[in-house]
């Protein structure tokens, strides 16, 4: 049976009185059955025709339901950049009524918040398509990080009932706008508050989805910024921890995990890619090259790959895998000789003539030199005699035991 206005007021009166905090976030999203009927009731509802609804039931959510109302029907009418303005005034209502209540409030926050960040990137979506300006999005997310001081600021709830359980859902959020919108410095200010504030549980504490969105980006911070240990330790976690049927989110985080884990040395497995195709796509040649020492096919695929990388800022963290690539080459020479202590700088040369590149033997020595200096062959040149000299024992150290993989990189 269809759900007029009266009805609907009426339900989110008794969830109130009940405290059931799924129930209200039920009431509050566009998408559930009865926002189709209550636009259906109304022919062409406004603030001005639903003002006499003011007064029906507790403050503020008299007008939290009206906004509803004036939320469906412009998302029933294609108009998400209107949409996105009365969620705005929604969610800031609902803040009035958050901030006196406690963590029983936290579905239906989590929820509002989520629907204003889906409307903001419809909003500019449609914006972009019809040549308009918006920011929809850049104002969700300072809407969003308002609801993180919101959460932050609960001392007076029990502990087991405090606002403060959803700060890492509404930080997981506010990191997604900012990366969105290409403000990711900002999320420092969130990390640096998350870091120096003793009064909110372990992170170990929340909901696993939580604790893996929030790992994620700080991975992505990390990896970003070049401090690549980090970045591996958090986005390692960010995996283990994520459920088994979000392939979508498994394979945003080894996009990342891969290449880091790369350049320690650690190569897929085809199973791992198997199961995640997109990333074999991404990846494969590469791998492919690396463990050949195929130079030649490894220049092939980053520059064929090399829009895609961009996209993924994940080209330069690549490009840096070359050198594995480069040391997988040099491995075949020693190899092919018998895995010998003395070996001509002249077959080093040869290799590398062979696999594409057109290099005098004096870059070849410098090429040589930097894999020794690095620490991917262990030995010295002989410049005079142009002889490579190697160790008789562990000549190519394997990859994954150098002590700082990251630090020539």
């Amino acid at each position: 049976m269809p759900m007029d206005f009266s009805t609907y007021l009426t339900q989110i009166n008794d969830a109130l009185n009940a405290q059931n905090g799924p129930g209200l976030a039920y009431l509050l999203r566009p998408t559930s059955p009865h926002g189709k009927d209550l636009v259906k009731g109304f022919r062409s509802p406004t603030a001005a025709t639903l003002a006499h609804f003011k007064g029906s039931i507790l403050s503020p959510w008299d007008e939290i339901a009206i906004q509803y109302v004036l939320i469906c029907t412009h998302i029933a009418r294609l108009r998400p950049g209107e949409a996105f303005k009365e969620q705005s005034q929604l969610v800031s209502l609902f803040f009035r009524y958050f901030i006196d209540n406690r963590g029983w409030t936290l579905p239906a926050l989590f929820s509002i918040l989520r629907d204003l960040r889906d409307l903001a990137h419809d909003a500019d979506w449609h914006a972009k398509v019809h040549s308009e300006q918006s920011e929809c999005m850049v104002e969700a997310a300072r809407i969003v990080a308002k609801a993180f001081s919101n959460c932050m600021t609960d001392r007076n709830s029990p502990p087991e009932e405090s606002r403060k359980w959803g700060v890492y859902y509404v930080v997981g959020l506010a990191m997604k706008s900012y990366f969105k919108v290409k403000r990711i410095s900002l999320t420092k200010n969130i990390i640096k508050v998350l870091e120096n504030n003793a009064d909110i549980p372990p992170l170990e504490n929340y909901p696993r989805s939580h604790q893996v969105t929030y790992r994620y980006y700080l991975g992505m911070l990390s990896f970003l910024n070049e401090e690549y240990i980090k970045a591996e330790q958090e986005l390692t976690l960010a995996f283990y921890h994520c459920h088994i049927a979000a392939h979508e989110n498994q394979t945003r985080i080894l996009a990342y995990l891969i290449p880091l884990r790369i350049l320690r040395g650690h190569l897929p497995s085809d199973e791992l890619l198997y199961r995640f195709p997109i990333l074999a796509d991404v990846f494969a040649p590469f791998i492919s090259a690396l463990r050949t020492g195929d130079l030649l096919g490894f220049d092939r695929a980053l520059e064929y790959r090399q829009a895609r990388l961009v996209e993924l800022n994940l080209l330069l963290t690549l490009e840096r895998a070359r050198e594995l690539c480069l040391r997988g080459l040099f491995r075949r020479v020693w190899v092919a000789s018998a895995k010998g202590t003395r070996i001509p700088l002249s077959m080093f040369h040869c290799a590398l003539r062979i696999s594409g590149m057109t290099v005098e033997i004096e870059e070849a020595e410098c090429l040589v030199a930097n894999m020794v200096y690095k620490g991917f062959m262990r030995g010295y040149i002989s410049h005079e005699k142009q002889m490579v000299v190697l160790a008789s024992t562990n000549a190519f150290p394997r990859l994954a035991d150098r002590p700082s993989p990251f630090a020539f990189m």
